[in-house]
């Protein structure tokens, strides 16, 4: 499976939803600013696993779930820098 990264304003989303550009991408996503895809799923993982360490659940927990999911987006999830 193929899967994208979509930064918005807010929010960082993984999509499995098939794209043919960015363009299609960005027509999606009202507030998009960037995309980095399509990359197979251990692609993504490796990435976010380095690249943003303070996901919560982990990156290949969350890639997990979205395969799972009947969706085909989710919005990451990262720890909460306030948390005690």
């Amino acid at each position: 499976m193929k899967l994208f990264i979509v930064y918005t304003k807010d929010e960082m989303i993984l999509s499995k939803q098939e794209y043919e550009s960015w363009r299609e991408v960005q027509n999606d996503f009202c507030d998009y600013q960037t995309s980095l895809g399509p990359w197979e799923e251990n692609e993504v993982i490796d990435y976010l696993e380095f690249d943003y360490p303070d996901l919560y659940p982990s990156a290949s927990v969350q890639v997990n779930n979205l395969k799972a999911s009947g969706h085909f987006e989710i919005v990451l999830s990262f720890k909460n820098s306030n948390a005690t």
